[in-house]
């Protein structure tokens, strides 16, 4: 397959895509119709953040599974879109992290020291050593704004050299912050009490000049520093804060244009350091972006869960091996529920019992759902499924009990409308051995794979022998089966695999023997 590199990455990562056996294209610095030509048969995608992944390159790129960023902002691609055509969309958050840390402890020495002045004015012969009087940080108070992955490292950091810490972000618990040793506070507190404020949020609509005037004036006398996103601090208004005393000074590294335009008024600020966009230049921490970034794609191009994926359900890595068998499962329940389900699916409901359930199962619930799609030729993958049940009416649900009455762990898919609902149940034998246990209220024991037929009839003599004389009459061989019943002459059904499919006018010779109530063929394609 072929994968398109738009900016330039470490050889490494290359490598890495050259070893899985795909086709490598790098065409650096391409843009507009060219890009939308070079994209055009590309499987994968891989860029910083030079190259802008819009709309219509997903609409240009109908083989495109994946879009990998090799880094963690995301703000140059149109992840929405991505969504609507089922593309992956993944970054590499922690090939950077101790690098962008470890450059916003630097910047911010260099603010409080006024390092790279001083320098400069030494190479030009200067011996200025009675114009610079530095702020020590033991004492001070840092305020974190993201207690991310940088941010907590920074709070390490920092904080290990004596600095008092606050931090702000909704999305973090008081008990991580503690861990830290940092006061979780509101936005305003936490800019109000800091001495430095350092940025490590992404920029989005919300975040967008979230460091204004107004937050300058809080900060009297204080240092930012941002090595996360350009935009997020207002630059004009840095300037105006610290030529007039508000601030004592800045460090940015990355700025709202780049790369920052020469008459840029940041270049005049005396106080303000700058640097062009190095929070990830190091040697170790480009290579481990480009693996990283590369074995995300090859990941998704061999249809396999992509650890980072931003716009589909992801799963953390240390958790991801003992979750990975039952994605499988989830999606092959979802396959057999479909297929076995006549009515009209307006709900979807997956449940889990057992050990399983203590797990983060959002990715297993999409595949689930793209398994029930999958048999309605829907065009759906485990990135679109929830907008695709949420864009055509169908309710989703997830249930979760660690309880499980006969089973380590039991994964169940239910479809159904407001008159009728199907459910199969699977679990996994000695670990990862997938096996059908209940359907439509049957205990089974059925190994999914390739081509399966689902008989329902009444339980009386001969009836599985007149199913085996119609199979092998159209030279279908039965590789194994699995009969169950309700009640003695009741109904029963029998799960059969086939090395091939059912004809039509077999199934329509089955249905027509009273006996039979019905029959499904079962595709399942090799799983």
């Amino acid at each position: 397959m072929k994968v398109l590199v738009t900016d330039p990455i470490a050889d490494a990562g290359l490598d890495r895509l050259r070893e899985a056996g795909h086709d490598v294209e790098t065409a650096y610095d391409v843009e507009g119709d060219a890009l939308l030509d070079a994209v055009s048969d590309a499987h994968g995608l891989i860029v910083r953040s030079g190259t802008e992944v819009t709309e219509a390159v997903f609409d240009a790129a109908d083989d495109l599974v994946i879009v990998g960023r090799a880094g963690i902002g995301v703000d140059n691609i149109d992840i929405d879109a991505a969504t609507d055509h089922g593309v992956i969309v993944a970054n590499a958050p922690e090939g950077n992290v101790r690098a962008a840390a470890e450059h916003s402890v630097a910047m911010t020495f260099a603010a409080a020291r006024s390092i790279p002045q001083a320098h400069g004015r030494l190479k030009d012969g200067e011996w200025a050593k009675g114009d610079y009087l530095g702020t020590e940080l033991n004492g001070k108070t840092l305020g974190v704004v993201g207690l991310g992955r940088v941010g907590q490292e920074v709070a390490k950091r920092l904080g290990g050299l004596g600095m008092d810490l606050v931090a702000y972000d909704p999305y973090i618990g008081e008990e991580r912050a503690e861990q830290l040793g940092a006061d979780l506070v509101e936005f305003d507190e936490c800019i109000e009490r800091a001495d430095f404020v350092t940025v490590h949020v992404p920029l989005t609509d919300e975040t967008e000049g979230l460091l204004g005037e107004d937050e300058f004036a809080q900060l009297e006398d204080g240092y930012v520093v941002n090595v996360a996103r350009g935009g997020v601090v207002d630059e004009d208004a840095l300037v105006d804060a610290v030529e007039d005393g508000v601030l004592a000074g800045a460090a940015l590294d990355v700025f709202a244009e780049e790369p920052l335009p020469a008459d840029s008024p940041l270049l005049d600020a005396d106080d303000i350091v700058v640097t062009p966009h190095l929070g990830a230049s190091t040697q170790a921490a480009q290579e481990h972006v480009a693996t990283s970034t590369a074995d995300q794609v090859v990941a998704a191009l061999n249809d396999e869960p992509v650890l980072n994926a931003l716009n589909a359900p992801s799963v953390d890595e240390s958790s991801f091996g003992r979750i990975e068998p039952y994605i499988g499962l989830a999606e092959t329940a979802g396959k057999v529920a479909a297929q076995l389900f006549d009515g009209r699916i307006e709900r979807v409901e997956v449940s889990y019992e057992g050990d399983i359930a203590a797990e983060d199962l959002e990715l297993v619930t999409a595949s689930a759902q793209k398994g029930v799609f999958d048999p309605l030729e829907w065009q759906v993958n485990a990135v679109n499924a929830p907008r695709v049940a949420e864009e055509r009416g169908i309710d989703v649900k997830e249930s979760k009990t660690r309880q499980s009455e006969d089973f380590q762990s039991l994964v169940s898919v239910t479809v159904g409308n407001s008159d009728e609902e199907l459910t199969v149940s699977g679990t996994l034998f000695a670990g990862d051995d997938p096996r059908l246990v209940k359907i439509d209220g049957y205990r089974v024991d059925a190994v999914p794979h390739g081509h399966m037929l689902a008989a329902r009839n009444e339980d009386e003599p001969g009836v599985i022998g007149f199913i085996g004389t119609v199979l092998g009459d159209a030279d279908v061989n039965i590789a194994g089966m699995f009969n169950a019943r309700e009640t003695i002459g009741g109904e029963a059904l029998t799960v059969y695999n086939l090395d091939s499919t059912v004809p039509e006018a077999a199934l329509d010779e089955l249905l027509a023997d009273e006996r039979i109530i019905d029959v499904h063929n079962i595709e399942l394609n090799g799983e």
